[in-house]
């Protein structure tokens, strides 16, 4: 009888990495640095800003006269609003610095490692790998509107 080891037969062997390094061991920690910096940088530098100014130009607008304040509720939900909506487009402004930051670390662009027909998917038609829509027997491939005009 050889003493090799081995894990006992109730214990699963430790998985490796994945081939795409997207989100193997050392790379969770980098990954979980990036995304805390961009919240708090989105939210510091773009949110919060963005927010406080338009709910002031909206309680601005109506000390003014030009948007009139709520019987019951006065200039609150107006401002409310206003502060909604520049909190979120705030965060919706940060996601390109977000996208350089992962970038920058090493990871590739979002996007490329989705399957091949649906990279273009919300601007163009998605390509399943047949066109049976159009009666005509292509082999699998490269789609023709995706290909270069020549």
């Amino acid at each position: 009888m050889s003493n090799k080891t081995s894990p006992p037969l109730n214990q699963e062997p430790a998985p490796t990495p994945q081939q795409g390094g997207y989100v193997n061991g050392p790379n969770y920690e980098k990954v979980g640095k990036i995304i805390m910096e961009c919240k708090s940088e989105s939210f510091w530098y773009r949110a919060l800003p963005l927010s406080i100014a338009s709910m002031l130009a909206t309680q601005g607008l109506v000390y003014k006269g030009i948007l009139s304040p709520s019987k019951r509720f006065g200039s609150i939900p107006k401002v409310a609003l206003a502060g909604v909506l520049g909190f979120v487009v705030g965060k919706i402004s940060y996601v390109g610095a977000c996208r350089q930051k992962f970038q920058n670390a090493g990871f590739p662009p979002f996007g490329t490692a989705f399957p091949y027909g649906f990279r273009n998917f919300p601007f163009g038609r998605p390509h399943h790998g047949c066109d049976h829509h159009d009666g005509k027997n292509r082999p699998h491939g490269i789609p023709d509107h995706w290909k270069k005009s020549q």
